[in-house]
């Protein structure tokens, strides 16, 4: 008598699998990033960001449960995705001027970053109204990479490189020097954020007056 094959296994149908919840906030933060850079902090709602990142309300509530939460998240994400790629920690053979370009093309990179200064106009838009946004962006942008280029001249200052007396407030004087004009004028004179090359350029100033200085040294008498 012939033995019958057992078919094989069907496979189970079932539910498809459900996307990882990390997967889900990613995007998101894409979502929210659009509706608050078209439409502001104020104007724009949860149910506008859940449509446009295909999700149901429910899922951002139980991912996000408020907007103040969602912008203070889709900030530090910002951050973290950004400290977790670079490091600082310029390699140990190059002089100590090129070391500092480095390093400062790094913070530029994040703080003329088109985003970033995006999320910085929604934050001087509507602070007189939502408050928390100031110290959120401060908290989780300003404060952070000031600190992490702080850490690296207190680096440079063990190694016997340069000496400050407050590597904190001079790594904000140092951000300061790189970004803050081309910032304000993106942001209150509409002007166009600078190229790569205009953003070189200006490094490479702020170095060499960080380190050097401007004042003509004096020629000895003979």
């Amino acid at each position: 008598m012939t033995k019958v094959k057992p078919s094989p296994e069907k496979r189970s149908r079932g539910r498809p699998q459900l996307r990882p919840d990390d997967e889900t906030r990613q995007i998101v933060y894409a979502a929210a990033r659009h509706e608050f850079a078209a439409n502001g902090f104020a104007a724009t709602s949860t149910e506008t960001v859940a449509r446009r990142a295909g999700i149901s309300t429910k899922t951002l509530y139980r991912l996000i449960p408020t907007k103040a939460d969602l912008f203070e998240a889709l900030v530090s994400d910002r951050l973290d995705r950004f400290l977790s790629d670079v490091n600082l920690n310029v390699a140990s053979d190059v002089d100590i001027e090129t070391a500092l370009r480095a390093a400062l093309m790094i913070c530029a990179d994040l703080t003329l970053d088109a985003e970033v200064v995006a999320l910085q106009r929604i934050v001087l838009q509507e602070a007189g109204q939502f408050s928390d946004l100031a110290a959120t962006f401060y908290r989780n942008g300003i404060a952070r990479t000031v600190t992490a280029l702080a850490d690296w001249l207190g680096g440079q200052i063990k190694r016997g490189e340069i000496e400050l007396d407050d590597p904190i407030e001079a790594a904000g004087i140092l951000i300061g020097m790189v970004a803050s004009a081309p910032q304000r004028a993106a942001i209150y004179g509409g002007i166009p954020l600078p190229s790569r090359s205009e953003i070189e350029q200006r490094v490479r100033t702020c170095a060499r007056l960080f380190l050097r200085g401007c004042q003509v040294k004096e020629m000895n008498s003979h």
